[in-house]
């Protein structure tokens, strides 16, 4: 039998594979440039949002989104931290740097971190400090590797990270969170596509049929993994989520390697290597917190049932102090 949790394991799986294979994917989309890619994947995001939740029939988020001018300058922020974060990603991969964009979801984890202490002024251990400390040090070391800042991988990282600390702020669903960004940008994208058009620059549609059923999936492709993504995040501890996260840039940069030929010096491997000590720091620091989390609240639950017991022993053992108010 199938438990929730084991089923929720395959959701984040599946979903953190999809997106270790995106490389492929929009290798396949050129030769359209990364910002015609972008805009296209804005807008059949929200064609294919947009069926669903008519599907789901829930529409009723967008009324509160209205009254709510807060949480739709939230969103509006969201939307333009996860553009920034689509088109370095395209870029990165249509420009040979699959490698980098391995890289940045590698130290995403580190950055928000960072953002946690920055923002949320939260205390690290000396572990968590430890893991940064090492991250900076890979960073460095990749830096003098590439002969500047591996600033694809840094943009994916922050804008990830920020955008992953304001979708938390907000609690909006998946779904409806997806359509509302994609929604908020798809004005200025299909404003662009008009533009690439008229001047008769755009590639879509002058390919090839495959290339442009291809284009045409792209909000699919966005919007599946993140929904089997939510089922895992039901489903799983955030222990468990955490350790697969990092399932997509070992994917991605085997894609690079082994695939793309894409070069690995000793240097950057070097670089890579201190990520991944970092990470192993920062996941085993993870894993015992929610252990010795888990023991305090088993203990404290046996402490409150022995608690309870206890006094009821004693309400049983001497019924004569339990007086009635005159």
């Amino acid at each position: 039998m199938v438990t929730e949790e084991r089923r929720g394991y395959l959701y984040g799986l599946s979903a953190y594979v999809l997106w270790g294979f995106f490389p492929i994917y929009f290798k396949l989309l050129r030769p359209a440039t990364p910002f015609e890619i972008l805009a296209h994947r804005i807008v059949w995001s929200v064609v294919f949002i947009s069926l669903l939740l008519a599907v789901m029939r829930n529409w009723r988020f967008l009324g509160r989104l209205v009254r709510d001018r807060r949480l739709l300058g939230g969103v509006t922020l969201a939307a333009a931290l996860i553009a920034v974060n689509w088109a370095t990603y395209i870029v990165g991969v249509n420009s040979a740097r699959v490698v980098e964009t391995a890289l940045g979801y590698f130290i995403t984890p580190l950055v928000v971190v960072l953002l946690g202490v920055t923002v949320q002024r939260e205390r690290l251990n000396v572990w968590q400090w430890l893991a940064v400390a090492i991250g900076g040090a890979a960073v460095a070391v990749l830096t003098v590797d590439y002969g500047h800042l591996p600033y694809i991988a840094l943009i994916l990282a922050a804008t990830f990270g920020s955008y992953s600390l304001v979708k938390k702020r907000l609690s909006m669903p998946p779904a409806e969170g997806l359509f509302v960004e994609s929604a908020v940008l798809a004005l200025p994208a299909l404003a662009y596509l008009g533009w690439l058009n008229l001047a008769g620059s755009a590639e879509v549609g002058r390919v090839s049929v495959a290339h442009t059923v291809l284009i045409l999936g792209s909000g699919a492709a966005t919007a599946i993994p993140l929904l089997l993504f939510a089922g895992a995040a039901n489903r799983v501890p955030m222990v468990g989520l955490g350790i697969l996260q990092y399932v997509a840039p070992v994917i991605q940069l085997g894609v690079g390697v082994l695939l793309f030929h894409e070069p690995m010096p000793p240097a950057r491997l070097a670089g890579f290597a201190l990520v991944w000590l970092a990470l192993i720091v920062f996941t085993a620091d993870g894993i015992r917190g929610a252990r010795r989390a888990r023991i305090d609240r088993a203990r404290t639950g046996r402490t409150a049932t022995e608690g309870a017991a206890t006094g009821t022993a004693a309400a049983t053992a001497e019924p004569a102090t339990a007086l009635p108010p005159r």
